[in-house]
């Protein structure tokens, strides 16, 4: 049992009491026998943070992360529920490999884990999985997520078995004969560095392309890590036609751009890959205007000798779960395009509602998922701290605003020290 005493939410300052994994009571001056206190003065409470994007690696690529070390680090980001992706080893295509994820989830992980499984079987783009079988046992979307389900035929198939059993799409936008051997934006810059680009066109032809299939056979549908200007616009004039389309930002599309590859740090190479200027400006927007619906990390993390080689042979991927709110909260709000509430709507009722999941909000008999804040804190991000496995980022020595003291995850303490 906790007793949070003093936290704002909202306008108010109140207590909140958790007992027995729930929120028990939310009011003022709560007095509980035997509760743990925390006195969280000057702190604000939210619902715990839900990221639907991120890579485990467990099983399989352990030497990048796994489940445990995965999911300390989104604990200390503030994250309560991460959505795996499936392209593990073996990958989440069938109920016996989703059985045994979910068996290491129950032994070693921190918060809590929802499971993505495979559109296609291997994730190979040849033949659909079974969906049914996959919901069955417990799988909460469907994506190839790595790779794109290029095939129309195929995707259309996926389509009209996702709407038939109810199940979330998610897109791996690109067009992989267009990003054929790009390693950075295609751009300026590119062309300076000598290095060869990845067109916006690689992804947002495929953005059209899913939106279009997800209409004809009314399947829900979820665009991964949008990255330029074409697919906001795409997604806007969906949404206007009423598809049921929803999407994602990461933090690092927010905050950098294609420059920063000036570096030809292995750490600034991502798929999709850090945009132009414009192209930052427009998911901003979108993400303000809810054109863009949620934050999602895409937390992909590499070993260092995956990185630390030349620009061209490093793996693509960033590590993001540890600075998603801080990055958003400078970025979006202390810079007023959006204000707080509707930036943590976005990283916790909106992801809930999409998935499906009874979270995201803070009332009396929710799930006692709960982060509390220090709007005013200013701290160096340093890679000795770093609890990922990984520490592929670009964001090591930058000084930022905004961070997380507590996380529970169904009751318990999973981050914070009480003092």
């Amino acid at each position: 049992m906790f007793l949070i005493k003093n936290a704002r939410m909202a306008d108010a300052v109140t207590d909140i009491l958790i007992e027995d994994g729930i929120i028990k009571k939310i009011g003022a001056n709560i007095d509980a026998k035997n509760a743990r206190l925390i006195n969280a003065y000057g702190l604000t409470a939210v619902p715990g943070f839900i990221d639907m994007h991120v890579h485990l690696r467990e099983p399989g690529y352990e030497v990048k992360e796994t489940l445990s070390s995965g999911s300390a680090s989104a604990a200390k980001g503030g994250f309560t529920t991460v959505c795996m992706m499936p392209n593990t080893n073996p990958p989440m295509d069938n109920a016996a490999n989703v059985n045994r994820a979910q068996e290491i989830i129950k032994r070693g992980a921190a918060v809590n884990v929802e499971i993505i499984g495979a559109i296609t079987k291997g994730r190979a783009g040849k033949e659909i999985t079974d969906f049914a079988e996959l919901k069955n046992c417990g799988v909460i979307a469907l994506s190839d997520d790595g790779s794109e389900v290029e095939d129309n035929s195929l995707m259309q198939a996926a389509a009209q078995s996702a709407a038939k059993n109810n199940m979330l799409l998610i897109s791996h936008a690109e067009d992989t004969k267009l990003a054929a051997g790009g390693v950075m934006n295609k751009s300026v810059t590119a062309v300076k560095l000598g290095l060869k680009g990845i067109s916006n066109e690689s992804e947002f032809v495929m953005v059209e392309r899913d939106i279009k299939i997800a209409e004809q056979f009314k399947a829900r549908l979820h665009i991964a890590h949008v990255s330029t200007k074409e697919s906001c616009e795409i997604i806007a004039a969906a949404k206007k036609r009423g598809v049921l389309v929803t999407a994602e930002v990461t933090p690092h599309h927010l905050t950098l751009t294609d420059r920063e590859c000036e570096s030809f740090s292995g750490n600034a190479k991502m798929n999709p890959p850090l945009r132009s200027a414009a192209d930052v400006e427009a998911v901003r927007k979108a993400l303000a205007s809810g054109v863009i619906d949620v934050v999602a990390t895409d937390h992909a993390p590499h070993a260092v000798h995956e990185k630390e080689v030349e620009f061209e042979l490093a793996a693509f991927g960033i590590i993001g779960l540890e600075t998603a709110f801080a990055l958003c909260y400078e970025t979006m709000v202390l810079s007023g395009l959006m204000s707080f509430e509707k930036l943590i709507e976005a990283m916790t009722a909106k992801p809930a509602k999409i998935l499906g999941l009874k979270k995201g909000v803070l009332s009396e008999g929710a799930a006692a998922d709960i982060t509390l804040l220090d709007l005013n804190k200013e701290w160096e991000y340093s890679r000795e701290e770093i609890l990922s496995a990984s520490c592929n980022t670009p964001y090591i020595g930058r000084r930022l605003r905004g961070g997380v003291e507590y996380t529970f995850a169904g009751g318990k303490l999973k981050y914070g020290n009480i003092k």
